[in-house]
């Protein structure tokens, strides 16, 4: 009998080996990172901001002989136009002020409605600039829909090259077409 236990503690012996190597061949080990080719991002600068300039706020009460203050020059929503950098089409700081109070303007005035028309002046094909001038308009109109105008109010189109303000072949020209026209409901 004494055969029997020490089998059954051999064989017991050996259930038990058997199991802790079967547990440490499931355990997860974390494995080294792949060595990439990337270099590691380099940390970003540490700037510190530079405080945003004041809108100027839009006084809707105040009316003038027109009755509008879309129509008074003393007013900010009297200027219409935005104006971009040569094959760019984000907003320049300079405008921002603007593109601000129309939105405001819109959300205010829920039954207003804006067309904004991109252009782009003559250099390019007739096609890469109908292109550019559809996003120049379609990045202020996120602009003015994420500052609080309805997408529903805002229409934004193309016109390319075809509506210049300026004939002239250089670059004091170029730079007055390439703009957006924002124009109200009644102005199109």
């Amino acid at each position: 009998m004494q055969t029997n236990n020490t089998t059954s503690l051999k064989i017991a012996a050996a259930a038990a080996a058997s199991l802790a190597v079967m547990l440490g061949a499931c355990s997860t080990t974390p494995e080294k990172p792949a060595a990439t080719t990337e270099a590691a991002p380099a940390p970003a600068p540490t700037t510190t901001a530079t405080p945003a300039k004041p809108v100027p706020g839009v006084d809707l009460t105040q009316r003038n002989a027109a009755g509008s203050p879309l129509k008074d020059p003393n007013n900010i929503l009297s200027k219409r136009s935005v104006y971009f950098d040569y094959d760019k089409f984000n907003i320049k700081d300079e405008y921002k002020g603007v593109v601000e109070a129309h939105a405001r303007y819109l959300r205010d005035n829920p039954g207003s409605k804006m067309m904004i028309q991109g252009n782009a002046d003559e250099r390019g094909s007739r096609e890469y600039n109908v292109a550019l001038g559809q996003r120049r308009s379609d990045a202020v109109k996120r602009a003015l829909i994420l500052l609080g105008a309805r997408d529903g109010q805002i229409e934004a189109v193309s016109l390319g090259e075809e509506k210049p303000v300026c004939a002239e072949h250089a670059e004091g020209c170029w730079s007055k077409n390439r703009r957006d026209d924002m124009l109200y409901n009644g102005e199109y």
